[in-house]
């Protein structure tokens, strides 16, 4: 804070005993000890709440920062969702004008159409059939000794 070394100190010291003298020199450094204190408790204080300012307008703009992309991120799936309705209206709209158009069944596109099975195969395998990691079969309700099922 100050540059003040040894030898400043020491005059200092020296000057105060003859201007005070040996008795009221013990009470002037204790009443210049109190003021630095408090000078110091003072300037910490204010340090904190500077700090603690700061660290609430930060989270602040954080926080506004947040709701920004947020709000950035509900627009865009609104958007989304927007388009993907329109395109599935437009999609019914072409079915049923081909259908009223033709009077038969409106042909599906190829991503939508369900898997055919081949012919003679009246069953389809389960989609996890022939691999190892298949889940077990749920076990059957146990009943306890008064015959409630649990």
């Amino acid at each position: 804070m100050f540059d003040i070394g040894f030898s400043e100190l020491l005059l200092i010291a020296l000057v105060a005993l003859v201007v005070l003298g040996p008795e009221r020199l013990p009470k002037a450094a204790r009443f210049a000890g109190l003021w630095v204190r408090r000078a110091r408790a003072q300037w910490h204080s204010v340090k904190a709440e500077l700090e603690h300012e700061l660290a609430a307008d930060e989270l602040k703009r954080s926080l506004q920062q947040t709701e920004a992309q947020l709000r950035e991120a509900q627009e865009e799936l609104r958007s989304g969702l927007n388009e993907a309705r329109e395109r599935l209206r437009e999609e019914e709209r072409a079915l049923r004008e081909e259908f009223e158009r033709g009077g038969e069944e409106p042909a599906l596109e190829s991503s939508s159409r369900p898997l055919e099975l081949p012919e003679g195969d009246e069953t389809a395998p389960a989609p996890d059939a022939g691999r190892g990691d298949a889940p077990a079969e749920a076990p059957a309700p146990r009943s306890d000794a008064s015959g409630e099922r649990r």
